[in-house]
Order: structure tokens, then sequence, then C-alpha cells
């Protein structure tokens, strides 16, 4: 399980891409606050780092990366609006978390052949196993 400092990061990251196309959606507010509740962190930290960024902290795990790309992944389609500039910096992040260049290659081409263009957990998780074997 995650600390608290990297619960933190997680949602200051998510932010963040939230804001590639400078404005936050209610839709993605209301994600926001489903994966802060989910995580344990309160309406009002959220709210505070609407504000301040957390201090990034990296995921360990492997499995954490994937569950955070994924996490982006459904920030980037909850509005049903994919801009070049979400794609690319997905894409970048996905890179900077080292997952492998194809898997993430891959799922942001597979995600266009889902409904809303979200990727069931079990697809996305093939892909990158796929890809770590």
């Amino acid at each position: 399980m995650s600390t608290y400092e990297e619960k933190l990061s997680i949602l200051s990251e998510m932010i963040a891409f939230a804001r590639v196309d400078n404005k936050l959606k209610p839709s993605e507010y209301s994600f926001l606050l489903q994966v802060a509740s989910r995580l344990g962190v309160e309406k009002n930290v959220l709210e505070d780092l609407l504000k301040r960024k957390a201090k990034k902290k990296i995921l360990k795990s492997q499995a954490a990366r994937i569950v955070q790309f994924h996490r982006l992944l459904l920030m980037m389609n909850i509005d049903q609006e994919q801009h070049e500039d979400e794609i690319r910096r997905l894409h970048e992040i996905g890179l900077s978390m080292g997952l492998p260049p194809s898997a993430v290659a891959q799922v942001l081409e597979v995600m266009h052949q889902y409904p809303d263009k979200i990727i069931p957990p079990e697809v996305l998780l093939r892909i990158f196993t796929a890809h770590y074997n």
C-alpha cells in the first residue's frame, strides 16, 4: 500500500495532468474526488492540492506505476475528449515511470477500440505483461 505522501503525489500528478489543457472540467474534478476517496484522502486535502503541488514521490512497484498510468488514462478520457497535448503528455509520463515504450504506445493505440476509450483493467494488464515477458 502506498504511503500518505505517495497518495498525495498520485493526486498531484493527476491534477497536473487534468490541467494540461489549462482547465479542470467538472467531470475531471469528480473523478479526482473518487480517486481521493479510494486512496483515503479527504476532500479538503484534495482542495489544498488544487492550490499547491505535493512533493513528487516515485512509485516503487511496477504494479503501482501501471495502476497510476491507468488512472491517468481514465482521467484523459473522462471528458470523452483526447487532445494531442494530453496524449503526448501521457506518453511522456508513462516513459518517465519506466513503463515499456512499446506497451505505452500500444495502450494509447488500443484505447480507441473500446467504448468511451476506456480500456478494461485486465486488457491493460495483458498488454503490460506481454511486454515484460
